[in-house]
């Protein structure tokens, strides 16, 4: 490793943010450069080489590029890279997701150019860096010596390190750099240019995060201290997290617009994580997470299993009902009082016949709490 390739390493290693970092086709020898300067550990979560397409696409989510190496391809693998490290980080520190793809001069004559795209992505927004490198000029080493100067140079300017690196470019060779802000990822649910936004404790948003395998649903209007200890509750119950889940679209009420879900979104702050989608049904939700488990009350556990939120057919409710089942979607049912303040529980709901295994009883001693959302709305 050179001189002034190390010295941006450790510079960058004294940064406060974090990366993951995937790269495929070139950029191998900065992830060693990176690891081969001391604190590392600082800067490094976690490296992918996703080199084989399968590989690649389940790097990506399940989606196919149809071009392993382009922009598109690279700010995908990017995102991919950002999503893993905010699941990876111990801390709210800054994370980065770096991503490199590249066809360089290999054991074959390739017709088309060699070229590479570094793509990094942040919680503000996603910078790629294009160069077509000129055919010839250097071997194998070479081009990847100089996609992997690149790849140190975006990652520094990513962390905010001001660092020139020479990366040994011909006359007829230039990089090429483009930075696209976010939008706001709720405008984008609404647009439909999502399908769910993760919206986490210190108000960072991602559309199409992954999810908690458990939701605890509500219209949080407001948010109360009953919320809060039924999803307490229910992480006890099942061993494992449990994020809150707002749908901007109800089946009795008019969808929410923009600045309300930033309202509702902001109580969430230092709270919990929360996952907004346009599922207004469970059954809905449960395509959208298949196998995640759903915690509700008792007053929405009979409503569940009334046919006229299924088109007014029993035999439609069944197939639902059976469908949710089969991906694994299971009820936690906490007990809640009804109208004439009689404390009802999952055992007072007649459930049809055969799918009591898909409810599961959260008992009263477990939870129990009679404030409501209408009711400090109405100032009860």
């Amino acid at each position: 490793m050179e001189a002034d390739i190390a010295e941006v390493v450790a510079r960058i290693h004294h940064t406060p943010e974090q990366a993951v970092l995937a790269v495929a086709g070139a950029g191998n020898y900065a992830l060693a450069w990176l690891l081969g300067v001391g604190g590392a550990s600082r800067t490094v979560l976690e490296t992918r080489v996703p080199y084989g397409y399968l590989a690649m696409t389940d790097f990506l989510g399940g989606y196919a590029p149809e071009q392993t190496v382009s922009a598109d391809t690279s700010v995908r693998m990017a995102r991919a890279a950002w999503t893993r490290g905010m699941s990876l980080r111990e801390s709210d520190v800054p994370v980065i997701g770096l991503s490199c793809t590249a066809t360089i001069a290999t054991d074959r004559t390739k017709r088309g150019d060699h070229r590479a795209f570094i793509s990094t992505w942040s919680a503000q927004d996603a910078t790629t860096d294009s160069l077509v490198l000129e055919k010839g000029l250097r071997d194998r080493a070479g081009e990847e010596d100089v996609v992997s100067r690149l790849v140190i140079a975006s990652l520094a300017r990513a962390s905010a390190v001001n660092a020139e690196i020479a990366l040994g470019l011909s006359a007829s060779e230039s990089v090429e750099t483009e930075t696209v802000s976010h939008g706001d990822p709720i405008q984008g649910l609404l647009d439909k240019q999502a399908d769910w936004v993760v919206v986490r404790p210190d108000g960072t948003m991602v559309a199409d995060a992954e999810a908690p395998a458990a939701l605890l649903p509500g219209s949080f209007n407001p948010l109360h201290e009953g919320h809060v200890k039924l999803a307490s509750a229910a992480e006890d119950a099942f061993g494992s997290p449990v994020a809150y889940e707002l749908s901007v679209v109800n089946v009795d009420k008019p969808p929410l617009e923009a600045a309300e879900i930033h309202r509702r979104v902001d109580q969430f702050r230092g709270v919990g994580t929360l996952v907004l989608t346009r599922a207004e049904t469970f059954y809905k939700k449960a395509q959208l997470f298949p196998g995640c488990s759903f915690v509700i009350g008792w007053d929405t556990a009979t409503r569940l299993i009334q046919p006229r939120y299924y088109g007014n057919s029993e035999p439609a409710m069944l197939t639902a009902l059976a469908e949710m089942w089969g991906s694994g979607s299971r009820f936690l049912v906490a007990g809640r009082s009804d109208d004439q303040g009689q404390f009802r529980t999952l055992g007072d709901i007649v459930l049809p016949g055969g799918f009591h295994p898909l409810f599961v009883n959260l008992p009263e001693g477990s939870f129990r709490s009679d404030v409501s959302s209408t009711a400090i709305r109405d100032g009860r």
